[in-house]
């Protein structure tokens, strides 16, 4: 079995020493500093509970280097992807899986999923159809990310914590294809549970990564502030509240209330969302996956998102300002 991470950073970094720990065949592509330390000195992972290992890999920043996988795992971020579809080309043989580890509303959400919004595009996500025509959705295996890591130095990626990567068909059949990546995954250690219902679980992430995300962006507020102060918690259960009814029009069922989640944000404690660090680090900020696409989502559904509305213009226009969107 062969598999490409596609987007070699904090997560697909830890994944890919997880996987060549225990010889998978695994392949990296990643450019700049940090593919030039793989190179040179291998991959180090600094891990939760203080065990650091490194691993040579086989790194590059062109995929012609790599060839056709059987699976390419892609972990950049979502307004990264689009562009380098026809960059990937190489990887992609016959049978190959794509599988999306990439945050937000994925662009092949109503791919198989029935009723009058199959085929469904969604354009904040996938602008101009780039990967809905250029991997075509019936290559797609769906996952949701939870392990937190960074990259502390170009070559070192460190653990924070979690190492569950849940996997599912967009028809919610357990495939042979899903229960194989499955068991690679789990011989590396990590947790990779086949999924029959994995939008529930894309819509429970969602949840905090609409709400918190661009609240910290706008305030430089840690988790553990933005979700305590009145007014902020205010804002993020409005902001909730609105992308609840959105999803349950879609047929989402929601395991947990909307306190709870907003409870489980504060108890992480004081740290800065991804989009806040993007804002730091003059990265370009995921907006328009994060909360753009729940928007597009409410116009689909004909759900009022007044709350939505308001954050998503007044983070824009943030970015804008920052030369970040």
């Amino acid at each position: 079995m062969k598999i490409c991470i596609f987007g070699a950073g904090a997560i697909g970094g830890y994944m890919g020493v997880k996987l060549a720990q225990v010889g998978a065949d695994v392949s990296l592509v990643a450019r700049g500093p940090h593919l030039e330390a793989m190179k040179s000195r291998g991959l180090t992972l600094l891990e939760e509970n203080g065990v650091e290992s490194r691993v040579q890999v086989q790194a590059s920043a062109d995929p012609e280097d790599l060839g056709p996988q059987d699976y390419v795992i892609v972990t950049l971020k979502a307004h990264s992807v689009p562009p380098v579809v026809p960059k990937m080309r190489p990887l992609i043989g016959e049978n190959t899986t794509i599988v999306s580890g990439v945050n937000g509303v994925p662009w092949w959400y109503f791919h198989k999923i029935g009723g009058p919004l199959e085929g469904t595009r969604l354009q904040s996500v996938d602008p101009g159809d780039a990967q809905w025509n250029g991997f075509g959705p019936d290559r797609v295996l769906g996952c949701v990310v939870y392990p937190a890591a960074e990259v502390i130095e170009p070559g070192t990626v460190r653990h924070i914590e979690g190492n569950r990567f849940s996997l599912g068909e967009p028809d919610g059949a357990k495939s042979d294809r899903a229960v194989a990546l499955s068991k690679a995954l789990m011989a590396a250690g990590l947790k990779a549970p086949v999924r029959p219902r994995l939008r529930d679980e894309i819509w429970v992430k969602l949840w905090g990564n609409l709400s918190f995300n661009p609240i910290s962006a706008l305030t430089h507020a840690t988790l553990d502030v933005l979700c305590t102060d009145t007014g902020t918690r205010n804002v993020a259960r409005g902001m909730m509240v609105e992308a609840q009814t959105i999803a349950e029009k879609l047929g989402v069922r929601f395991p947990i209330d909307v306190e709870r989640r907003i409870d489980g944000g504060a108890a992480v404690g004081a740290h800065r969302t991804s989009m806040l660090q993007d804002l730091d680090a003059d990265r370009p900020m995921e907006i328009d996956a994060l909360v753009g696409s729940v928007q597009e989502l409410g116009r689909i559904t004909q759900t009022p998102t007044p709350t939505i509305d308001t954050v998503l213009a007044l983070v824009q226009l943030r970015a804008r300002t920052a030369g970040l969107y």
